[in-house]
């Protein structure tokens, strides 16, 4: 995505915007209030939900880049007059782009991302952080093996190398969502209980996935019983993970069905 710089250049020649932001909805809409575009002359850095309405939307930003007026906040029926039929209304707001505007609509969008702690860095591991790009979340990458992080990555997602890796769970974002699928089982077993000590200690940790079958669970969840674990505790790790209904096991089919279960979890 070209993003447009805090003063409204693009480093293509374009040196003005304007920002459309989804002001207010009623019935269906292809966006939420709040969603946003910035529009150059040749750019466009977001989305308000694309289909003609956008079309119509980006026109409008361009007419006024070029110096016509227009009241702050038109009104769409998403209609025939559209060439779309979703039924309802959408409100959009246009304002000149500002350094502190883009900043403070960037900003807005990284605070929304809900926090995701992803230990383990095998084939799945690969496939998830690369579903997740697109996505409303920020992701933490933790490997024991520092060589296995791909060079190129997902804007939301950075990574940590972390030995022994179970370490790294006390340096968790709070309310994060735990997914665990280290190379090892013994790795995946400390990562587990590190969990559960925290959220225990902390009651911050909103989700605990732990890929692998039932038989692997049952194993687990008798160790884990054996290190003072109660059954209330335990209750809070999914195992398998991941949405029951897909039976695929490629990695892109389990990381599509991870991505869909975070989803329903964080509430999105």
């Amino acid at each position: 995505m070209t993003e447009i710089t805090s003063g409204g250049s693009t480093g293509n020649g374009s040196t003005d915007a304007v920002v459309v932001t989804v002001h207010a909805t009623a019935g269906s809409a292809p966006r939420e209030p709040g969603a946003w575009m910035a529009v150059t002359a040749d750019v466009v850095e977001g989305t308000i939900g694309g289909g003609h309405l956008e079309y119509e939307a980006i026109a409008e930003a361009r007419r006024r880049l070029a110096g016509a007026a227009g009241e702050p906040v038109m009104r769409y029926a998403l209609g025939p007059s559209l060439g779309q039929c979703c039924g309802g209304t959408v409100q959009l707001r246009y304002a000149r782009a500002t350094p502190g505007l883009l900043r403070e609509l960037r900003d807005a969008d990284l605070a929304a991302r809900r926090p995701v702690t992803l230990f383990g860095g095998g084939h799945v591991g690969r496939a998830l952080v690369q579903a997740l790009g697109a996505l409303p979340f920020s992701v933490l990458w933790i490997d024991s093996r520092d060589e296995v992080f791909p060079a190129q990555l997902p804007d939301n997602v950075r990574c940590e190398h972390s030995h022994p890796v179970h370490k790294a769970v006390n340096a968790m974002p709070p309310h994060s969502h735990v997914l665990i699928m280290s190379f090892s089982h013994a790795e995946d077993l400390d990562i587990v209980a590190a969990c559960l000590r925290r959220e225990r200690d902390e009651s911050d940790v909103r989700f605990i996935g732990l890929i692998g079958s039932k038989t692997k669970w049952a194993t687990f969840r008798s160790k884990l019983e054996e290190r003072g674990f109660t059954r209330p505790e335990l209750a809070m790790v999914t195992c398998p993970i991941g949405l029951p209904d897909i039976k695929g096991k490629q990695p892109g089919v389990i990381a599509a069905s991870v991505a869909a279960q975070l989803l329903q979890t964080a509430g999105n």
